[in-house]
């Protein structure tokens, strides 16, 4: 069985596949889409900020998968994940927006805008209408009660804060941000950490993380921590020696974000190969096997921060391996010939050098 979402575009077959994501009404710009679906008790809505290429061929981002795995395997619906003319990979940066037990839960937070991002040219000095599309998802930034971080890279923890003034100051007042103590520690510049990404992710302690602890917003946790009776926080180390997933059991649904677990559905059936910007490529690997298995022992549908397209997927065992059963029924985001992937202030540098992101 397959079901139309109301764009008129084919869902796949699965539990949550099947279900029906309503577009909000004029969303269909480059930079500003909201999508929304329901998992048991659990509202889920997709915002993005940005979509487009991220200056990186395959062989850059993944480095280890073989060069036939992009060419051979059907499930990538190119241009969603791969620009075929280009060869340079298409990548989405987007918030995941939950309504859980009456409150308003944010999943990472994006690039930002106005951020200074010397090592990250791509994510540098961003103008976006990242919350003017949460306010039309139906969410004003006092509104949000809770910020998690799956981790502390550049593009999951702009949207922290914003400029006021000269000042950084948190961009949602009333929420408690939860972060993984294990990155807190690691990316804090006072600890003298090494990170494979180099200077990629300078500033963005100082900008985005820093402020919201000094305005006593922080809650660090480890290991676990129960969000409510639905959802709940688990470390999932690797990409970083904090990254962090979060399980959705709900009624008889399953989900599982997973932020940057996997940057591509290359990763889905190739799932031992890592992203370049993995700290700890063992435990990335390790890591990555783990959660998906759970997720096709369990039919939960798979979350990614980054994925384009539909956004998420369902997966099942195949041999040693996984493979896609059925994508979500998110709009998926698409490009109009021509359009800019994204607006800078006037004045800003270019887009030149490869991205330093993760």
């Amino acid at each position: 069985m397959e079901q139309k979402n109301q764009t008129g575009q084919t869902g796949q077959t699965g539990r949550h596949t099947g279900q029906t994501a309503g577009q909000t009404a004029g969303q269909t710009n480059e930079i500003g889409q909201t999508d929304q679906i329901k998992l048991g008790n659990v509202t889920v809505t997709r915002v993005k900020e940005y979509y487009g290429p991220v200056d990186m061929t395959p062989g850059q981002f993944f480095p280890t998968v073989p060069k036939d795995a992009w060419r051979d395997d059907v499930a990538w619906h190119p241009p969603h994940f791969l620009d075929p003319r280009t060869n340079i990979v298409n990548s989405a940066v987007q918030s995941w927006l939950l309504r859980s037990e009456g409150k308003t839960i944010l999943v990472d937070t994006g690039v930002g805008n106005h951020k200074e991002r010397p090592y990250a040219p791509v994510w540098s000095h961003l103008r976006t209408d990242f919350l003017a599309d949460l306010g039309r998802a139906g969410v004003a930034p006092e509104d949000v009660d809770i910020v998690i971080n799956t981790h502390l890279h550049v593009d999951h923890v702009g949207w922290n804060t914003r400029l006021d003034g000269r000042d950084w100051v948190p961009t949602f007042p009333n929420a408690t941000y939860l972060m993984p103590k294990d990155d807190y520690d690691f990316w804090n510049p006072e600890n003298g950490h090494k990170p494979l990404l180099g200077r990629g992710n300078q500033n963005v302690f100082e900008d985005s993380v820093a402020p919201v602890h000094r305005a006593g917003q922080v809650r660090l946790w480890e290991g676990s921590h129960r969000i409510d009776a639905d959802l709940r926080l688990d470390t999932a180390p690797g990409h970083t020696p904090g990254s962090s997933v979060l399980t959705l059991v709900s009624g008889t649904d399953r989900a599982v974000f997973v932020g940057d677990l996997l940057h591509s559905p290359v990763q889905l059936v190739h799932p031992d190969h890592n992203s370049c910007f993995c700290e700890d490529p063992v435990g990335a690997r390790t890591t990555r096997r783990r959660i998906l298995g759970w997720a096709a022992d369990h039919n939960a549908l798979v979350v990614p921060a980054h994925l384009g397209g539909h956004g998420a997927a369902e997966v099942e065992r195949s041999g040693s391996a996984f493979a896609i059963k059925g994508w979500a029924p998110f709009t998926p985001y698409g490009r109009a010939e021509g359009d800019a992937p994204y607006v800078r202030a006037e004045g800003d540098a270019g887009r030149e050098g490869l991205v330093a992101k993760a």
